[in-house]
Parts: structure tokens; C-alpha cells; sequence
């Protein structure tokens, strides 16, 4: 598919599927890194001690900002050469320019929780609805393991559904689930490891406990249009700058920062990770 036909699908479906973005040593240069997270070669804030524990850990946050082999896939050629055509296709002006705020890396064991219905976008507001979430399979994702699920066209209206906790606490993590909607046409995204699954951040979306006996593990990034501000995690007593508060924790990808007087905050040299237990009190982030 050429990309002007990968941006038309992307606006009217929500999502992109993409095979073979990494090639096959890329994916196991990644998966080389995942055993850094708890031998203590990169530093991370452990408050549960789960650091040696894969049982006890589902995510890494961040992961970019002390891997460099996991930085690098941030401006990855054909991760670009996507964002480029699809994160500002529904802008009339949109000079093709692209940055980066999150990385995440799931690990997702046997027996592990997915995620219930959401939307990253009522968590990573862009105000011109162009987050686009990156999720790169690091081994095949199938059925069994807790692949992606999402409910094509649900982006559209640009609503952001309301939430409520759920009692499938043996399917899904203990943040809230999405309601109100229809889930009759959900699709179900088998993907092999390498491929991407590109989509909107008010595309609906899930993924179900890994029932297998292998972990399912992937790589997340999230972009968006560099000309939008970023009012992402701000406080509650900066909620009256949310217009124009700028989180400037970012990495250009593609085109140069449209704001260089503002500057780039520097990132913090350590990740924090997400366990999963009785005291996981984590918010909503990406299945």
C-alpha cells in the first residue's frame, strides 16, 4: 500500500496496520534490552523491589530515556516515513513536522492482564487530535497472548467516551474502562513481531489477558503534529494554563521544533516502571 492510501485508511478506520517496520535484528536488539530494566544496568525507581521479579512486572515507562538501542527506534525510518504522511493528514496546512513525548515498553507475561477499552488521548491531550500511538510487536501478537483490539472509525467525532471502574479484574488492569459505545464491529489485530499498529488517540482500544505460555511484548511510542502545545501532565493547579501550558519533555522527529526559543526540557536519567500486584494504582495507559 503507498502512503497516500495508508493516510486515507488511517483517517477514515483510525488505524494503520504495518508489517516488517523492524527488521528481524532490530526486534531481538530490543529484547536484548529488556533484562538492563532489572539487572541494574539502567536505573529505574522501584518502589514494590520488583526489579529481579518478572512476575511482578508488567511495563517499563520511558524506556528512551536511558536506552539509546530503544531511543534510536523513536526516529526509525519507516516509523517516520508513516508518521509523516498520516499524524497531520486530517490538517489542511500541516507542514509534515512530528514530535515524540512517551515511549513504553510492555512485557506482558503468561497469565498477565490486558487493558480495558480506552482512548490515550484523554490522557495525552493534543487539542488537534493528531496523537498517534506506535505499537511495535516484539513478538508475535496473537489471539492467545493479548493482541490489540480496536473498534475501526470510533476516532472520528473526536469524543472523548467517559469511564467508570470495571469488574474483569481477571481480564484486564485495574484502570478504569471507556463505556457507552457500541463494540459489535471490534477487530481483532493479529501481528507479527516487527510490524506496528498505528492509531489515533481517540481510536478505542483494548487487549485481553495473556493466556499463553510466552510473554507478549511490545514497544510503544506516542507522537503528535509538532505545532500543537502539549499540555500533558499537568498539574491540578496549572489546569487554568492548559490552553497554552507546552510540555517540552519532547523529541523532534521529524521537521525542526517549531518553538526553539522555548527549549527541550531535558529528560530525567532513569525510568519508572509499572508492576502489577494488589498495589498497582496506575491510571489508564496503553494495552
Amino acid at each position: 500500500m503507498d502512503l497516500d492510501l495508508m493516510a486515507q485508511k488511517y483517517i477514515n478506520d483510525g488505524y494503520l496496520v504495518v508489517p516488517e517496520v523492524f527488521n528481524q535484528a532490530t526486534v531481538e536488539s530490543i529484547q536484548a534490552e529488556i533484562p538492563k530494566f532489572r539487572d541494574g544496568t539502567y536505573p529505574i525507581q522501584d518502589p514494590l523491589n520488583l526489579v529481579d521479579k518478572d512476575s511482578g512486572l508488567l511495563a517499563v515507562h520511558f524506556p528512551h530515556w536511558v536506552s539509546r538501542p530503544i531511543f534510536e527506534t523513536l526516529n526509525h525510518p519507516k516509523i517516520k516515513e508513516v508518521l509523516r504522511k498520516i499524524v497531520g493528514a486530517h490538517i489542511p496546512h500541516w507542514d509534515g513536522r512530528v514530535k515524540c513525548m512517551q515511549s513504553m515498553l510492555f512485557l506482558k507475561p503468561p497469565g498477565f492482564p490486558g487493558q480495558a477499552w480506552h482512548q490515550d488521548e484523554r490522557f495525552i491531550p493534543t487539542r488537534d487530535r493528531s496523537l498517534v500511538g506506535v505499537w511495535i510487536a516484539l513478538d508475535d501478537a496473537t489471539l492467545d497472548n493479548g493482541c490489540l483490539r480496536v473498534i475501526p472509525g470510533s476516532h472520528k467525532m473526536g469524543q472523548l467516551w467517559p469511564t467508570r471502574p470495571h469488574n474483569e479484574t481477571e481480564e484486564f488492569d485495574l484502570s478504569d474502562e471507556s463505556y457507552g459505545f457500541s463494540s459489535d464491529n471490534e477487530e481483532i489485530l493479529e501481528v507479527n513481531a516487527g510490524s506496528a499498529v498505528f492509531f489515533n488517540g481517540y481510536l478505542l482500544h483494548r487487549s485481553l489477558r495473556n493466556q499463553s505460555d510466552t510473554s507478549r511484548r511490545a514497544l510503544v511510542h506516542h507522537y503528535m503534529n509538532a505545532w500543537s502545545n502539549l499540555p500533558w501532565q499537568i498539574g491540578a493547579d496549572r489546569l487554568v494554563d492548559a490552553a497554552t501550558h507546552d510540555h517540552r519533555m519532547i523529541v523532534p522527529i521529524a521537521g525542526d521544533d517549531p518553538y526553539p526559543e522555548r527549549g527541550i526540557e531535558a529528560s530525567p536519567n532513569e525510568v519508572f516502571i509499572r508492576p502489577w500486584g494488589d498495589e498497582m494504582e496506575w491510571g489508564n495507559w496503553d494495552a
